[in-house]
């Protein structure tokens, strides 16, 4: 059986698992999407989805943002921690969408990557789940289980990303996050995997070696 049909098979047996798999962030549109994905560096989407519940009443769209003071923004997402750099990111990137993009989330990756606060990861967590463009986000649970599913020996995620990209249909990456992300939080965790307990293990190349990668 070829890699990329092994990894297929792997993932389908993971969407039976974790069939309702999605993106854990509250939002209502994508200039909302993206400000929650910034966010959510270094804070669990618990936390993220605690404070835009405020933050969007105050300060709903890019507009707003674009008009609000540093203090003010630090101040309403203070708690999602790195707060000083969040909040001018935030700001300006309000400013940007504004100004280059007619106040219009941009839909394609590279005019997403061009705004201040965002990377591939946040760039592709826009795309695929506010405006169904295939994207295959890649966050520390994803390269935690690409690794151990063999998928990829790469530690660099640009890298990671453009090999699952090649590796699986585009139409399964957005999904394919969610999924692994699932089985990530659930099951096979950092440092050591609960191999013992795990659903599809018996389909896992790596069963049974309790390693941290």
């Amino acid at each position: 059986m070829k890699k990329s049909e092994q990894a297929l098979r792997l993932l389908r047996a993971l969407e039976e698992v974790y069939p309702e798999a999605h993106c854990a962030l509250i939002y209502r549109n994508p200039w909302q999407l993206l400000v929650a994905t910034i966010l959510s560096a270094q804070c669990t989407d618990k936390r993220v989805n605690l404070v835009t519940a405020t933050l969007f009443k105050v300060l709903p769209g890019p507009v707003q943002m674009a008009a609000a003071s540093q203090l003010q923004v630090e101040d309403l997402i203070h708690s999602t921690g790195f707060f000083r750099n969040k909040a001018k990111n935030l700001i300006r990137c309000a400013e940007q969408v504004l100004t280059l993009h007619q106040g219009e989330v941009p839909a394609d990756l590279e005019s997403l990557v061009a705004l201040n606060g965002v990377g591939r990861k946040t760039a592709n967590v826009v795309l695929g789940n506010a405006y169904q463009i295939p994207g295959m986000v890649v966050d520390t649970h994803v390269k935690r289980l690409a690794r151990r599913f063999g998928w990829t020996k790469s530690d660099n995620p640009v890298q990671i990303e453009k090999e699952l990209s090649r590796l699986l249909p585009a139409a399964d990456w957005t999904q394919c996050s969610h999924t692994l992300i699932a089985h990530g939080r659930a099951c096979c965790k950092a440092p050591t995997p609960s191999c013992s307990s795990c659903p599809i293990v018996e389909l896992c190349p790596r069963r049974g070696v309790n390693k941290s990668r």
